[in-house]
Protein backbone atom coordinates (compact mmCIF):
# COMPACT_ATOMS: atom_id res chain seq x y z
CA UNK A 1 0.00 0.00 0.00
CA UNK A 2 1.45 3.22 -0.79
CA UNK A 3 1.07 5.72 2.13
CA UNK A 4 1.33 8.91 0.59
CA UNK A 5 -0.59 7.93 -2.29
CA UNK A 6 -3.59 7.89 0.39
CA UNK A 7 -2.57 10.82 2.10
CA UNK A 8 -2.85 12.72 -1.05
CA UNK A 9 -6.20 10.86 -1.91
CA UNK A 10 -7.75 11.91 1.46
CA UNK A 11 -7.27 15.44 0.84
CA UNK A 12 -10.21 17.91 0.06
CA UNK A 13 -10.12 18.11 -3.19
CA UNK A 14 -11.47 21.32 -5.65
CA UNK A 15 -14.82 21.49 -6.33
CA UNK A 16 -16.15 19.07 -8.44
CA UNK A 17 -13.12 17.43 -8.94
CA UNK A 18 -13.82 13.93 -10.63
CA UNK A 19 -13.28 10.46 -8.24
CA UNK A 20 -11.61 7.63 -9.91
CA UNK A 21 -14.14 4.81 -9.17
CA UNK A 22 -18.41 4.65 -8.46
CA UNK A 23 -20.57 2.42 -6.85
CA UNK A 24 -23.19 2.23 -9.51
CA UNK A 25 -20.95 0.03 -12.38
CA UNK A 26 -19.57 -2.34 -9.66
CA UNK A 27 -21.63 -5.67 -9.22
CA UNK A 28 -20.35 -6.38 -5.75
CA UNK A 29 -20.91 -2.63 -3.83
CA UNK A 30 -24.41 -2.67 -6.13
CA UNK A 31 -25.43 -5.72 -4.13
CA UNK A 32 -24.24 -4.69 -0.49
CA UNK A 33 -26.31 -1.56 -1.64
CA UNK A 34 -29.27 -2.83 -2.25
CA UNK A 35 -28.91 -4.59 0.94
CA UNK A 36 -28.71 -1.46 2.41
CA UNK A 37 -31.97 0.22 0.22
CA UNK A 38 -33.96 -2.80 1.33
CA UNK A 39 -32.97 -2.17 5.22
CA UNK A 40 -35.35 -1.62 7.88
CA UNK A 41 -32.83 -0.56 10.06
CA UNK A 42 -31.23 2.25 8.63
CA UNK A 43 -32.40 4.77 6.67
CA UNK A 44 -28.33 5.61 4.85
CA UNK A 45 -30.11 4.46 0.67
CA UNK A 46 -33.92 4.12 1.56
CA UNK A 47 -36.00 5.62 3.78
CA UNK A 48 -37.69 2.89 5.84
CA UNK A 49 -41.09 1.40 4.82
CA UNK A 50 -43.24 3.81 7.20
CA UNK A 51 -41.96 6.73 6.24
CA UNK A 52 -41.80 5.74 2.05
CA UNK A 53 -45.68 5.21 2.93
CA UNK A 54 -46.15 8.87 4.82
CA UNK A 55 -44.18 10.54 1.87
CA UNK A 56 -45.97 9.00 -1.07
CA UNK A 57 -49.35 9.69 0.58
CA UNK A 58 -48.33 13.13 0.82
CA UNK A 59 -47.14 13.49 -2.49
CA UNK A 60 -50.58 11.91 -4.08
CA UNK A 61 -51.89 15.07 -1.97
CA UNK A 62 -50.21 17.64 -4.44
CA UNK A 63 -51.74 15.97 -7.41
CA UNK A 64 -55.05 15.39 -8.89
CA UNK A 65 -57.06 12.67 -7.57
CA UNK A 66 -57.20 10.63 -10.38
CA UNK A 67 -55.38 7.18 -11.25
CA UNK A 68 -52.06 9.33 -12.42
CA UNK A 69 -49.19 8.63 -14.96
CA UNK A 70 -46.20 8.43 -12.84
CA UNK A 71 -42.08 8.89 -13.33
CA UNK A 72 -39.80 8.02 -10.99
CA UNK A 73 -36.42 9.50 -11.28
CA UNK A 74 -33.66 7.35 -9.12
CA UNK A 75 -36.31 4.84 -8.10
CA UNK A 76 -33.50 2.43 -7.11
CA UNK A 77 -35.43 -0.65 -6.45
CA UNK A 78 -39.14 0.26 -6.56
CA UNK A 79 -40.35 1.04 -3.58
CA UNK A 80 -42.00 3.82 -4.35
CA UNK A 81 -43.43 3.02 -7.87
CA UNK A 82 -44.51 -0.48 -5.99
CA UNK A 83 -46.72 1.61 -3.44
CA UNK A 84 -48.08 3.66 -6.40
CA UNK A 85 -48.62 0.80 -8.29
CA UNK A 86 -50.76 -0.93 -5.98
CA UNK A 87 -52.90 2.58 -5.78
CA UNK A 88 -53.91 1.98 -9.16
CA UNK A 89 -51.58 4.47 -11.02
CA UNK A 90 -49.25 3.73 -13.95
CA UNK A 91 -45.38 3.64 -13.29
CA UNK A 92 -42.39 4.26 -14.75
CA UNK A 93 -38.85 4.24 -12.79
CA UNK A 94 -35.67 4.94 -13.83
CA UNK A 95 -32.63 4.20 -12.47
CA UNK A 96 -28.55 3.99 -13.43
CA UNK A 97 -27.97 0.93 -11.21
CA UNK A 98 -28.38 -2.45 -13.06
CA UNK A 99 -28.48 -4.19 -9.79
CA UNK A 100 -31.38 -2.24 -8.37
CA UNK A 101 -33.62 -2.39 -12.00
CA UNK A 102 -33.26 -6.21 -11.97
CA UNK A 103 -34.68 -6.13 -7.98
CA UNK A 104 -37.91 -3.95 -9.03
CA UNK A 105 -38.64 -5.65 -12.09
CA UNK A 106 -38.54 -8.81 -10.21
CA UNK A 107 -40.10 -7.43 -7.54
CA UNK A 108 -43.20 -5.93 -9.56
CA UNK A 109 -43.47 -9.53 -11.81
CA UNK A 110 -43.88 -11.40 -8.34
CA UNK A 111 -46.47 -8.95 -6.74
CA UNK A 112 -48.63 -8.97 -10.60
CA UNK A 113 -48.00 -5.41 -10.95
CA UNK A 114 -47.18 -3.54 -14.29
CA UNK A 115 -44.70 -1.23 -13.57
CA UNK A 116 -42.00 -0.01 -16.63
CA UNK A 117 -38.72 0.08 -15.27
CA UNK A 118 -35.42 1.57 -17.23
CA UNK A 119 -31.86 0.95 -16.81
CA UNK A 120 -30.42 4.54 -17.52
CA UNK A 121 -29.39 7.72 -16.45
CA UNK A 122 -32.45 10.22 -16.57
CA UNK A 123 -29.88 12.94 -17.40
CA UNK A 124 -30.67 11.18 -20.84
CA UNK A 125 -34.73 10.67 -20.49
CA UNK A 126 -36.43 11.94 -23.65
CA UNK A 127 -40.06 12.13 -22.96
CA UNK A 128 -42.31 15.03 -24.48
CA UNK A 129 -45.87 15.91 -22.26
CA UNK A 130 -46.56 11.90 -20.59
CA UNK A 131 -46.45 12.42 -17.32
CA UNK A 132 -48.83 13.75 -14.98
CA UNK A 133 -46.58 13.63 -12.08
CA UNK A 134 -43.04 13.00 -11.84
CA UNK A 135 -41.27 12.56 -8.63
CA UNK A 136 -37.14 12.45 -7.83
CA UNK A 137 -36.86 11.32 -4.17
CA UNK A 138 -33.96 10.90 -1.79
CA UNK A 139 -31.86 14.21 -2.05
CA UNK A 140 -31.08 12.94 -5.84
CA UNK A 141 -31.20 16.66 -7.28
CA UNK A 142 -28.75 17.91 -4.66
CA UNK A 143 -26.51 15.11 -6.13
CA UNK A 144 -26.24 16.93 -9.86
CA UNK A 145 -24.02 19.99 -10.98
CA UNK A 146 -25.92 23.33 -11.57
CA UNK A 147 -25.84 22.46 -15.45
CA UNK A 148 -26.93 19.22 -14.68
CA UNK A 149 -29.51 20.61 -12.33
CA UNK A 150 -30.66 22.52 -15.21
CA UNK A 151 -30.35 20.06 -17.73
CA UNK A 152 -32.54 18.25 -15.67
CA UNK A 153 -35.23 20.71 -15.06
CA UNK A 154 -35.66 20.91 -18.74
CA UNK A 155 -36.39 17.64 -19.64
CA UNK A 156 -38.64 17.09 -16.53
CA UNK A 157 -40.90 19.92 -17.72
CA UNK A 158 -41.09 18.68 -21.31
CA UNK A 159 -41.75 15.58 -19.82
CA UNK A 160 -44.83 17.17 -17.94
CA UNK A 161 -48.64 17.40 -19.39
CA UNK A 162 -49.50 20.91 -19.31
CA UNK A 163 -50.63 21.32 -15.46
CA UNK A 164 -48.53 18.34 -14.31
CA UNK A 165 -46.56 18.38 -11.19
CA UNK A 166 -42.51 17.87 -10.28
CA UNK A 167 -42.50 16.61 -6.67
CA UNK A 168 -38.33 16.24 -5.42
CA UNK A 169 -36.79 16.75 -2.12
CA UNK A 170 -33.02 18.46 -1.24
CA UNK A 171 -30.96 18.87 1.56
CA UNK A 172 -31.21 22.72 2.70
CA UNK A 173 -28.50 24.80 4.54
CA UNK A 174 -28.93 23.07 7.55
CA UNK A 175 -26.83 20.27 6.75
CA UNK A 176 -23.88 22.52 6.38
CA UNK A 177 -23.18 22.93 10.32
CA UNK A 178 -23.60 19.16 10.92
CA UNK A 179 -21.03 17.43 9.25
CA UNK A 180 -19.98 13.94 10.29
CA UNK A 181 -16.95 13.11 11.64
CA UNK A 182 -14.03 11.75 9.72
CA UNK A 183 -14.42 7.46 10.29
CA UNK A 184 -12.14 5.14 9.30
CA UNK A 185 -12.41 1.29 8.60
CA UNK A 186 -10.39 -1.83 8.14
CA UNK A 187 -12.34 -5.22 7.02
CA UNK A 188 -11.48 -8.46 6.03
CA UNK A 189 -14.68 -7.80 3.38
CA UNK A 190 -17.85 -5.71 3.47
CA UNK A 191 -19.73 -2.96 2.04
CA UNK A 192 -16.62 -1.47 -0.28
CA UNK A 193 -14.89 -4.83 -1.56
CA UNK A 194 -15.00 -8.75 -1.30
CA UNK A 195 -11.85 -8.70 0.00
CA UNK A 196 -9.34 -6.74 2.83
CA UNK A 197 -9.67 -3.46 2.75
CA UNK A 198 -9.39 0.05 4.37
CA UNK A 199 -11.51 2.67 4.17
CA UNK A 200 -10.96 6.29 5.16
CA UNK A 201 -14.73 8.73 4.91
CA UNK A 202 -14.33 12.12 5.31
CA UNK A 203 -17.36 15.08 4.70
CA UNK A 204 -15.69 18.45 3.57
CA UNK A 205 -17.90 21.38 3.65
CA UNK A 206 -17.43 24.49 0.11
CA UNK A 207 -19.74 26.90 2.12
CA UNK A 208 -19.09 29.66 -0.45
CA UNK A 209 -21.00 27.30 -2.99
CA UNK A 210 -23.35 25.57 -0.66
CA UNK A 211 -21.88 22.37 -0.83
CA UNK A 212 -20.97 19.37 1.08
CA UNK A 213 -18.94 16.27 -0.54
CA UNK A 214 -18.92 12.99 1.04
CA UNK A 215 -16.00 11.23 0.34
CA UNK A 216 -14.22 7.78 0.51
CA UNK A 217 -10.90 6.31 0.43
CA UNK A 218 -10.56 2.91 -0.42
CA UNK A 219 -7.14 1.13 -0.24
CA UNK A 220 -6.40 -2.72 -0.67
CA UNK A 221 -4.14 -5.54 -1.14
CA UNK A 222 -3.73 -5.34 -4.58
CA UNK A 223 -2.44 -1.30 -4.52
CA UNK A 224 -4.90 0.10 -5.75
CA UNK A 225 -6.19 3.70 -4.08
CA UNK A 226 -9.90 4.19 -5.09
CA UNK A 227 -12.11 7.22 -4.35
CA UNK A 228 -16.00 7.70 -4.39
CA UNK A 229 -17.34 11.45 -4.20
CA UNK A 230 -20.86 12.06 -3.10
CA UNK A 231 -21.68 15.94 -4.04
CA UNK A 232 -24.87 17.65 -2.69
CA UNK A 233 -25.49 20.83 -2.74
CA UNK A 234 -27.94 22.71 -0.26
CA UNK A 235 -30.89 24.87 -1.18
CA UNK A 236 -32.79 27.75 0.36
CA UNK A 237 -36.37 28.40 -0.50
CA UNK A 238 -35.99 31.00 -2.59
CA UNK A 239 -33.17 29.45 -4.18
CA UNK A 240 -35.28 26.90 -5.38
CA UNK A 241 -38.09 29.25 -6.82
CA UNK A 242 -35.75 30.99 -8.77
CA UNK A 243 -34.27 28.09 -10.13
CA UNK A 244 -37.84 26.54 -10.91
CA UNK A 245 -39.52 29.90 -11.94
CA UNK A 246 -36.47 30.33 -14.65
CA UNK A 247 -37.19 26.71 -16.27
CA UNK A 248 -41.24 27.62 -16.95
CA UNK A 249 -42.22 26.13 -13.64
CA UNK A 250 -45.49 27.49 -11.26
CA UNK A 251 -47.20 27.22 -8.34
CA UNK A 252 -44.00 26.42 -6.91
CA UNK A 253 -43.79 25.84 -2.75
CA UNK A 254 -41.74 24.57 -0.27
CA UNK A 255 -41.94 21.92 2.68
CA UNK A 256 -39.58 21.37 5.81
CA UNK A 257 -40.14 19.07 8.56
CA UNK A 258 -42.01 16.31 6.98
CA UNK A 259 -39.61 13.45 7.63
CA UNK A 260 -38.43 11.79 10.79
CA UNK A 261 -35.16 12.44 12.26
CA UNK A 262 -33.23 9.43 11.18
CA UNK A 263 -29.49 8.26 11.18
CA UNK A 264 -29.57 9.94 7.99
CA UNK A 265 -30.21 13.73 8.30
CA UNK A 266 -32.47 15.97 10.80
CA UNK A 267 -36.27 16.55 9.61
CA UNK A 268 -35.65 20.47 9.86
CA UNK A 269 -32.66 19.86 7.12
CA UNK A 270 -34.56 18.16 3.95
CA UNK A 271 -36.74 20.14 2.38
CA UNK A 272 -39.54 18.97 -0.27
CA UNK A 273 -40.25 21.27 -3.03
CA UNK A 274 -43.80 20.97 -5.27
CA UNK A 275 -43.96 22.81 -8.80
CA UNK A 276 -46.38 22.63 -11.43
CA UNK A 277 -45.82 22.98 -14.94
Amino acid sequence: MNIKQLIDASKKPELYAPATATMWDDPYIGARLLETHLSQATDLASRKEATITDTVNWILGQAPDKPLDILDLGCGPGLYCDKLARLGHRLTGVDISATSIKYARQAARKSGLKISYLNQNYLELDHDSRYDLIIMIFCDFGVLTPSQQNRLLAKVHRALVPGGVFVFDVMNEGVLATLPDPQWEASDKGFWRDRPYLALSRSFCYEEQGVCLSQHIVADESGSVDSYRFWTHTFSHETLHRLLWARGFRNISCHDGLLPDSDAHRSRDVTFCVARR
